[in-house]
């Protein structure tokens, strides 16, 4: 883990996404649409209905007493541990240390333009571990902590997945979505403890069980910073992977930092959020109305297995207040700082793409009139062949000109 970072702490989030019993076989399969960020723009009653869904995506309820976000609705994660980056876990993935990145494979974004939680050396801390590697443990290891969702390979199957790797180079290909461990619900618990209690104990467990965290079945999908002064003292540096599984799994909060999980639709999770039931932060509104861009399952498998091989754009919001309303300008934004707050050489990454930013009708923001109330105004095309978000609203570009 990087200890030299001043501003930010690294973390890893898992966006998990489970198909329920709709009858999918009636539905008809839906590709995803290029749409050009000039029709984007539509209000919440464009949101697609919950019934075009054939998954739920699942959100955790933050105590009231974290730091951090309290009451929020998240999808779980959290800091990274040192032992996420323990040597021990060449061990346990001895079969795979002779493939790139476990097995993972590389992504076509050049190193220079790669989010720094990733570009960053990790054998100058000590560790072997890559970077790729090590975020997907982290986002695996918290969810199970989080919300008792553990995602794991049994060694049983070992031989199959390094077979697929050397025949395919690429374990998502053939393998439409994934499936929890069938571990009981008493060994489960037994570990549970242990992981929250120490989160060494994770590599002891997929030891002791014989397993390996699934890190195949996790996608990269996007890199968020806190921006300064929003939510406290605290900041993280937070890679967001996408993982789809066959169907959704038991689940239990912790009853510590999280008081309540909740599996819903994108569009009912936003429909939600907008009628005031509860509130999400916007890196998750922003993430959840890409998602409606794509209502089927074997759609969101498919679109991000492939996308998550292009990389991803490191996003640093920056927060001013105009007219009384808060403005987060994202990068691409026209006027979107060169140097955000000054700390680049510490948080975000030098992209000769942010030239884009000269466009006088550049718009990457979100306007966040009050909690429950943020207009996306987007004019310029993702990065990385990425979504664009759904849920737009119409608005006078003039006045925030």
């Amino acid at each position: 883990m990087n200890t030299t970072l001043k501003h930010w702490k690294e973390s890893a989030t898992l966006i998990l996404a489970a198909g329920h019993r709709l009858g999918v076989a009636s539905r008809t399969p839906r590709t995803v649409a290029a749409v050009s960020p000039q029709d984007s723009g539509c209000g919440p009653q464009h949101l697609p209905h919950k019934s075009r869904f054939d998954y739920d995506v699942l959100l955790l309820k933050r105590s009231g007493k974290s730091g951090f976000m309290p009451n929020a609705y998240v999808f779980p994660g959290g800091k990274v541990h040192s032992s996420d980056f323990s040597s021990e876990w060449l061990d346990i993935f001895k079969s795979f240390c002779n493939f790139s990145n476990f097995g993972l494979g590389n992504v076509t974004q050049p190193l220079e333009t790669r989010p720094p939680i990733f570009a960053t050396d990790r054998l100058i801390f000590g560790s072997p571990i890559p970077g790729e590697v090590a975020f997907r443990i982290c986002a695996l290891r918290e969810t199970f902590e989080e919300s008792g969702v553990l995602l794991v390979v049994p060694k049983l199957e070992e031989k199959s997945l390094l077979k697929r790797i050397e025949d395919k180079g690429d374990t998502a290909q053939g393998q439409q979505h994934f499936k929890v461990n069938d571990l009981c619900s008493t060994e489960l618990t037994k570990w549970r403890a242990l992981v929250n209690q120490n989160p060494s104990n994770f590599i002891r467990m997929c030891r002791e069980l014989e397993v390996l965290p699934n890190i195949w079945a996790l996608h990269e999908w996007c890199n968020w910073l806190t921006p300064t002064g929003r939510y406290g003292v605290t900041r993280f540096d937070t890679m967001f992977f996408i993982c789809c599984l066959q169907e959704i799994p038991h689940t239990l909060q912790d009853e510590k930092e999280i008081v309540r999980f909740q599996w819903s639709t994108p569009s009912e999770v936003l429909q939600s959020y907008i009628s005031g039931e509860f509130w999400i932060a916007p890196p998750q509104f922003y993430e959840l109305s890409r998602m409606c861009r794509v209502p089927l399952l074997e759609d969101l498998h498919d679109f991000s297995s492939r996308r998550g091989r292009e990389g991803c754009e490191q996003w640093l919001p920056v927060i001013s207040l105009k007219d009384k309303q808060f403005l987060s300008l994202l990068p691409g934004d026209k006027d979107y700082p060169l140097d955000p707050s000054g700390e680049v050489g510490v948080g975000t990454s030098t992209d000769p793409q942010q030239e884009d930013a000269q466009d006088d009708s550049a718009l990457h923001r979100a306007v966040i009139v009050d909690q429950n109330t943020i207009h996306i105004q987007i004019t310029i095309t993702p990065k990385y062949n990425h979504l664009l978000p759904v849920v737009t609203f119409p608005h006078d570009l003039k006045s925030q000109s």
